[in-house]
């Protein structure tokens, strides 16, 4: 549903944020992407949200996806489609992710992201997590059991 309160500036506004966002995970600065999520804003995979409630404010984000992306051998994002409405961006790109030579995935993700006030505040991603984890050598699974915390 459209948000009336928003002005075609602000939803532009919002959809620079989440470009930046996207761009800093391409180049995999983690601490910019950490830096662009709101103090108390939420990242998850939703698929695992049961097992994993995920990270809250930027220094959990910026630790989560240090944990799981850091050690790839490469990590490759795919632009997609942009929508937006009003304090909503969602995004449909891939991320081919590298393990090691030989054991990679391309990944295909639809993440929901809230902005306000130029920060992420709900960052939702949506993926195949059986595909992620038939695919991932158990030296990565190893890596991040224990969690970021």
């Amino acid at each position: 549903m459209f948000d009336p309160s928003t002005t075609a500036d602000e939803v532009a506004a919002n959809v620079a944020v989440v470009e930046s966002f996207w761009a800093a995970l391409g180049r995999r600065d983690f601490a910019a992407v950490g830096a662009l999520m709101a103090p108390d804003g939420h990242y998850v995979d939703v698929p695992i949200i049961e097992l994993d409630p995920g990270a809250f404010g930027p220094a959990e984000t910026e630790a989560r996806l240090r944990l799981g992306l850091e050690p790839l051998l490469a990590y490759e994002l795919h632009d997609g489609p942009i929508v937006a409405s009003g304090h909503h961006v969602i995004t449909e790109h891939a991320e081919t992710w590298t393990w090691e030579e030989g054991v990679s995935l391309r990944l295909p993700f639809t993440s929901v992201q809230e902005v306000r006030d130029g920060a992420v505040v709900r960052w939702w991603d949506y993926l195949d997590f059986t595909a992620l984890m038939a695919t991932a050598p158990q030296w990565w699974l190893d890596h991040i059991a224990p969690g970021y915390k």
